[in-house]
């Protein structure tokens, strides 16, 4: 009997340590997940001067919609913005530069002639000869392009504004290179466009869509 009762009370003293480390980890868990999932208070604030250390308690919540609005702004921002052509071919150094030898013996080889389609604005002026680098030929100099509005299915003549992104790289961005797959900025206020606002919208991108090397020309599709 008493060998009966000392196995009993072992076994109670089991089932009460392992209810107890059960309790201890319910405990922890649920302070885990009070701290990953901060929620406003449900109390009541009573009215009056809040304290200093309750004033950001409300805005727990209005912090997670705020930067739920912010992602969602950007996602639409990214999808805004995706272009017809997202990947082109990169076009390499001597394809894009023909090297010009200088001097009287021609030994010199720092100039550069560019073989593309470029865009100068209406103030160009070239440097003198002798110290122009990049040489970008008069003959395949553009100021218009044929720009093709997605949605209205039509093709408008515009006049070019400027490169924004030519995607070999911000070099010939800089030096207004135009290649497949490069965004320029257009004149559309022939089109007129408007923004909510009432605002008439004067300069829209467009991607290029061709090789206007070889066409003589730019083709390019409006970004909507």
């Amino acid at each position: 009997m008493a060998i009966a009762m000392i196995i009993s009370s072992a076994n109670e003293r089991k089932r009460l340590v392992k209810s107890t480390s059960n309790l201890r980890l319910l405990r922890r868990l649920a302070m885990h997940e009070e701290s990953s999932s901060r929620r406003k208070v449900d109390d009541d604030v009573q009215e009056g001067a809040i304290p200093a250390y309750l004033l950001d308690r409300e805005t727990t919540t209005r912090a997670k919609v705020l930067s739920n609005t912010v992602k969602q702004k950007r996602k639409e921002k990214a999808g805004k913005w995706e272009v017809p052509l997202p990947k082109v071919r990169p076009v390499a150094e001597d394809e894009m530069f023909r090297v010009i030898r200088t001097g009287k013996r021609k030994t010199k080889q720092w100039k550069r002639m560019v073989t593309k389609a470029t865009f100068v604005g209406p103030g160009f002026t070239r440097k003198p000869p002798k110290y122009e680098r990049f040489i970008r030929p008069s003959g395949l100099r553009f100021t218009k392009a044929h720009v093709t509005h997605p949605e209205l299915k039509c093709t408008f003549n515009l006049e070019i504004i400027g490169v924004k992104k030519n995607p070999n790289g911000p070099m010939y961005t800089s030096l207004g290179v135009i290649t497949k797959g490069t965004i320029i900025e257009v004149n559309v206020s022939e089109l007129g466009l408007v923004t909510p606002a009432g605002k008439v919208v004067w300069g829209k991108y467009a991607q290029v869509t061709n090789n206007p090397e070889n066409d003589g020309c730019i083709n390019a599709v409006l970004l909507v």
